[in-house]
């Protein structure tokens, strides 16, 4: 089975054909960096973590490029605010932009350029299109002629003469065409400036990525990727500018994520709803935050809450749990047949198969995460089925599939910690905002234990309820009494 993708530009799914056999050419419109990132950038960020991941996993040699946007309106705006320049503004912001990337542990793309280191590459691009009369002057700024591209607006399904229909040109423009995009700005005072032919300015916003991909990917490459909001005007405007300056296809397929919400609003910091993500990872763990953004196909919208937080670590806890139990099962004698099942040894083996189904079908993490935690079920229940001092061969066999687990889940970037060392820090992390410590809860196993040997099973039960009121949870076993922190 070949992986398929739903691509935007036609609307309906199909089969991944890259141009070189097992070689990916992706780019993805990165950050522009003015200001710390939210959970929306996350939302991208991971996607295409995993999307990378997933095509690697089955056997593609990628090449990852995700730009930074460092000089752009909101730039210059935010600099002067704060009395900085653009040039410490936004590389501040890329390095608050590594951290945080860093903490959510996602791989580094291939190249990370940015637009003022390719500025020549950009005033070439935007003088083929003056040449082919794609483009004009108007002062010191270039514009775009989006009548002279017969395409326009195919990615979105938006029709030029609608667009026109309801476009204004804005006071002091000297457009052609309302709908004319801006390749060039002529600088004003105290902004920063490149020479260019047509005097001092910058690169508009749409050109730099139409530059920097040409120039690590070539005329055309395999995917296009961002969010929702980018396919207009954004993409469409890349759309127009390369296919306009070099006659050939840009990108062959588009991949494009869904929105965020906070509780079923648009994230505004006017609402008072604006999550960054290091907000976020300062109440939750890294691997909650993916688990959460992986339980909903990448592009549906996405409804960030503490409600659904909590149950992404909820579920977390719940993997790892497994994972603990089966690490620590003592390895029996040799010379007995395991008891495991041959129906559960088929449901087990097949994992990997309804996987990569459901990752194959345009990246479902959803449904791939829906068999990985079904797959957890049938371990516990086979776990608990067994005796206190099962064979070596049946440990072996649950391990053999806690490792494949973990090769699976790593395509998400989920199960990357130790279970044993996860577990022990979180329960330290509960158990200090409860009223009651170790040496506490131990003194009260230990009178318990005492009260069991001397059959008072009230005593010892009072123990127990007195401690699962304090969210600590007892489990007797053949190594004694052991206690873990409910959560």
């Amino acid at each position: 089975m070949s992986v398929s993708i739903y691509n935007t530009k036609g609307g309906k799914k199909i089969p991944l054909e890259t141009i070189e056999k097992k070689q990916i050419k992706l780019y993805v419109c990165g950050i522009t960096a003015y200001d710390y990132c939210h959970i929306g950038h996350a939302r991208s960020a991971l996607v295409f973590d995993m999307i990378v991941r997933y095509l690697r996993y089955r056997g593609y040699q990628v090449t990852y490029i995700r730009n930074f946007t460092d000089i752009d309106d909101k730039i210059i705006k935010r600099a002067q605010e704060q009395n900085t320049t653009c040039e410490e503004l936004s590389s501040r912001f890329i390095e608050k932009f590594h951290e945080d990337m860093q903490a959510l542990d996602i791989d580094p793309p291939t190249l990370e350029p940015k637009a003022t280191e390719h500025v020549d590459e950009i005033i070439a691009m935007i003088k083929e299109l003056i040449d082919k009369d794609l483009a004009y002057q108007t002062g010191n700024d270039v514009y775009y002629r989006v009548d002279r591209f017969d395409n326009y607006g195919r990615l979105s399904g938006r029709s030029l003469d609608d667009m026109l229909a309801g476009a204004r040109i804005s006071v002091n423009e000297a457009k052609t065409n309302p709908m004319d995009f801006a390749l060039w700005k002529g600088s004003k005072p105290g902004e920063p400036t490149w020479e260019s032919p047509w005097g001092p300015g910058r690169p508009g916003w749409h050109i730099e990525c139409s530059a920097m991909s040409r120039k690590f990917l070539g005329n055309t490459f395999d995917i296009h990727g961002g969010g929702k909001d980018l396919i207009f005007p954004h993409h469409e405007n890349e759309i127009a500018q390369s296919e306009g300056a070099t006659g050939q296809t840009f990108a062959r397929n588009w991949i494009h994520h869904g929105f965020v919400t906070i509780s079923d609003e648009k994230m505004s910091k006017s609402l008072g709803n604006f999550l960054t993500i290091r907000e976020v990872l300062e109440k939750y763990e890294s691997e909650a935050l993916r688990l959460f953004v992986f339980s909903t196909h990448y592009r549906n919208p996405l409804d960030y809450s503490d409600t659904a937080m909590q149950d992404a670590t909820t579920g977390l806890d719940r993997l790892y749990n497994c994972l603990a139990e089966i690490d620590k099962m003592p390895l029996g004698a040799n010379d007995q047949a395991a008891i495991i099942s041959a129906k559960d040894q088929e449901k087990l083996n097949s994992l990997k198969v309804r996987f990569q189904e459901a990752m194959d079908n345009d990246f479902n993490t959803a449904q791939a995460l829906g068999h990985i935690f079904e797959t957890i079920k049938d371990l516990n229940r086979i776990r608990q089925s067994l005796p206190d001092n099962p064979t070596a061969e049946d440990v072996n066999l649950l391990r053999h599939h806690t490792a494949i687990l973990r090769e699976l889940t790593d395509i998400t970037g989920l199960l990357r910690k130790d279970p044993a060392t996860y577990l022990a820090k979180k329960q330290e992390k509960v158990l200090a905002t409860l009223d009651i410590d170790h040496q506490e809860i131990e003194k009260l196993i230990k009178e318990r234990t005492e009260a069991r040997e001397q059959k008072n099973w009230g005593r010892s039960d009072e123990i127990r309820d007195q401690l699962l009121t304090k969210n600590i949870e007892l489990k007797d076993g053949p190594e004694g009494t052991t206690w873990l922190v409910k959560t």
